[in-house]
C-alpha cells in the first residue's frame, strides 16, 4: 500500500474513492481576511465539498469531532445554531468530540435529534446496562462500495460528563481496540470493502490504537481529531492509515483512494491537506446567508466593550504561564477572596485577546462558564497536586490537564529531577501544614483524581466546599469591566527547568 501521485482506478475490481474530512472545526464559520485574502470558514469548506463531489461522484466527507466551541454563534444557541450549518453542509458521518458533551449529555441527545445527518459513537454508554447512546457504526454504499464507519471517543468525555453519573465510556485503548473488532467481526459478512475509524483520541493515541488492531478486522485507515495535529502526509502503523487535519476551517484533509473490492483493502492512495481559501475553494452562497443572519444576531449583544487592556495579552500556549492566563486567574483570586485560583489552561480557547475587549471577544476567549468551588488545601496537598499537573507527559505531548496560576505563588520546577527547586506564596516557604483557600472550576473539581492526582475525600477532609459562583465568566466580566487599561507581563509564577 503506497502513496502514489497518479490515482486512476482501471477496472470493475479497483474503484475510486475520495475521502474528505475535518476535524475540531470548534465553530469555526467566518473566514478571515489575511493580506487582502480570504482564509477558512465554512462557507468555501462547503464550497470545496460541492465541488469535489461535481468532480468526483464517489466522495464522502466526515468529522472526526469538536464541531462545537470556540465561537459566539456557537455558544450563545448552544450548539443548534452550529447542528443547522452542518446540516447545510450534509456531512456523511460525524463522530463525537469531548466539546460535543459540553452543553451536557442531555442537551448532546437533543442536538443529535436536530441532526439531519448520522453520529456514531460505539463506546459512550450507561454503565448501569452498557446500553449504548448512538449508533456506533455507519455502513456507507457508494459506487458499487460497503464502506464502515466506526466512531471512537477520547476519555475527556467521561470527565465533562461526571455530572451524568449514569454515562461512562470504554476510556482504555485496549478497550476501545476490543469494541472496534466486535463490531468488524460482526459485519465482515456483509463484504465490507473498506473500513474507516473515526476517533477523537488524539494523534498519538491513535497510532497506539492501530497497534492493537488486529490486521484480520480489515481497519484500512483512521481519521483522528483532538490533538489538531497538522501533517504534511499520512503515517502508517500496522498497515492503518492515520490522518488529522489540524484544527478549524482553514484546511480540509482529502484522500483519493483506490480500493480493491476484492480483497477489501486500499490498492492505492493519496493524501494531502487541502487549504480553504478563495483561490480553489467557491463559496457555497446559501451556508454564507445563514452564517450572516446568526452574526447579525450575535453582533447585536456582544459588540459591546467591556475593558481596554495597556495592550494585547496573549496566550500561545496551554502548558506554560501566560500573560493571558495570569490575568484570568487574578481576577478570579481578587473577586472570590481566594489565597490561589488554578484556572484551567484549556478554559481560555485564543491566542490574544485585547487591547480593545469586546463582550463577544471575552466569549470566545473564555466560553466556559462553570461554577467555581473553594476548597481547603494544605501545603503539602498543594505541592502534590500542582506536581501532578508537571508530569512527564505534559512535556511528551499528551493531551493532560494544565494551569494558570494567581498571583503570590512562586514556583521553580526541575524537569530532571522531577522536583521543585523553589515554592513559595507571598514570597514565604510553602509549609506542609498551612492550609491554603483555593479555587477550582467545577470541571477540574468533578476530575480531581486526574487531575491532581488526589480525592475529593482527601480535600473534603480539611472542610466542606464552597461555591463561590456559578458563572465564573461572569465574575470576571465584571472584573474586567471595572478594571480598565489592565497589563501582565509573564512573570515568575511558574518556571520550567
Amino acid at each position: 500500500m503506497e502513496q502514489n501521485n497518479s490515482i486512476v482506478a482501471d477496472n470493475e475490481r479497483y474503484r475510486k474513492l475520495v475521502l474528505l474530512h475535518s476535524n475540531d472545526m470548534h465553530g469555526d464559520f467566518l473566514s478571515e481576511n489575511v493580506d487582502n485574502k480570504l482564509i477558512g470558514g465554512v462557507s468555501m469548506l462547503s464550497g470545496y465539498i460541492n465541488k469535489v463531489k461535481e468532480e468526483e461522484p464517489n466522495t464522502l466527507y466526515c468529522i472526526a469531532g469538536d464541531m462545537f466551541r470556540g465561537s459566539v454563534i456557537d455558544s450563545e444557541y448552544k450548539g443548534i445554531s452550529t447542528i443547522e450549518i452542518m446540516n447545510m453542509i450534509s456531512p456523511d458521518v460525524v463522530t463525537l468530540g469531548n466539546h460535543e458533551v459540553d452543553y451536557g449529555v442531555s442537551h448532546l441527545l437533543f442536538l443529535e435529534k436536530c441532526a439531519k445527518f448520522p453520529i456514531i459513537n460505539s463506546n459512550l454508554h450507561i454503565k448501569t446496562n452498557h446500553a449504548r447512546l448512538f449508533k456506533p457504526y455507519l455502513i456507507k454504499e457508494i459506487g458499487g462500495m460497503k464502506i464502515l464507519f466506526i466512531g471512537i471517543i477520547t476519555e475527556l468525555v467521561i470527565k465533562q460528563a461526571k455530572n451524568d453519573g449514569l454515562v461512562g465510556t470504554f476510556v482504555d485503548i485496549s478497550e476501545a481496540a476490543d469494541e472496534i473488532g466486535r463490531i468488524c467481526n460482526a459485519y465482515n459478512s456483509i463484504d465490507i470493502d473498506f473500513t474507516v475509524l473515526l476517533t477523537h483520541i488524539g494523534f498519538d493515541e491513535d497510532k497506539k490504537l492501530a497497534e492493537l488492531l488486529d490486521p484480520a478486522w480489515g481497519v484500512d485507515v483512521i481519521i483522528g481529531g483532538h490533538s489538531h495535529t497538522f501533517l504534511e502526509e499520512a503515517e502508517k502503523v500496522n498497515d492503518v492509515l492515520i490522518v488529522q487535519a489540524g484544527t478549524g476551517t482553514d484546511q480540509i484533509g482529502r484522500f483519493d483512494l483506490i480500493i480493491d473490492t476484492e480483497n477489501n483493502c486500499v490498492a492505492d492512495y493519496k493524501w494531502r491537506s487541502v487549504p480553504i481559501n478563495a483561490e480553489n475553494c467557491p463559496v457555497d452562497e446559501n451556508i454564507a446567508e445563514l452564517i450572516k443572519s446568526y452574526k447579525n444576531q450575535t453582533d447585536k449583544k456582544y459588540c459591546r466593550v467591556i475593558t481596554r487592556f495597556n495592550r494585547k495579552l496573549t496566550h500561545p500556549t496551554r502548558t506554560q504561564e501566560t500573560a493571558l492566563g495570569d490575568l484570568l486567574a487574578d481576577a478570579l483570586k481578587r473577586s472570590l477572596g481566594l489565597d490561589i485560583m488554578l484556572l484551567g489552561s484549556g478554559s481560555i480557547r485564543t491566542e490574544e485577546l485585547g487591547p480593545i475587549v469586546m463582550f463577544g471577544d471575552l466569549i470566545t476567549a473564555f466560553p466556559y462558564d462553570d461554577d467555581v468551588f473553594m476548597v481547603k488545601v494544605t501545603g503539602a496537598q498543594l505541592k502534590h497536586m500542582i506536581k501532578h499537573t508537571l508530569r512527564d507527559e505534559v512535556w511528551e505531548g499528551a493531551h493532560t490537564e494544565f494551569y494558570q496560576y494567581s498571583e503570590g505563588l512562586h514556583m521553580v520546577y526541575s524537569r530532571k529531577n522531577h522536583a521543585f527547586k523553589e515554592f513559595t506564596f507571598n514570597g514565604e516557604e510553602v509549609a506542609d501544614d498551612r492550609m491554603f483557600n483555593i479555587g477550582l472550576q467545577l470541571f477540574h473539581y468533578n476530575n480531581m483524581i486526574d487531575s491532581f492526582d488526589i480525592t475529593p475525600e482527601e480535600v473534603l477532609a480539611n472542610a466542606p466546599r464552597r461555591t463561590l459562583t456559578t458563572s465564573c465568566r461572569d465574575v470576571i466580566e465584571e472584573y474586567l469591566s471595572e478594571n480598565q487599561h489592565l497589563d501582565r507581563e509573564v512573570g515568575d509564577r511558574l518556571i520550567i527547568e
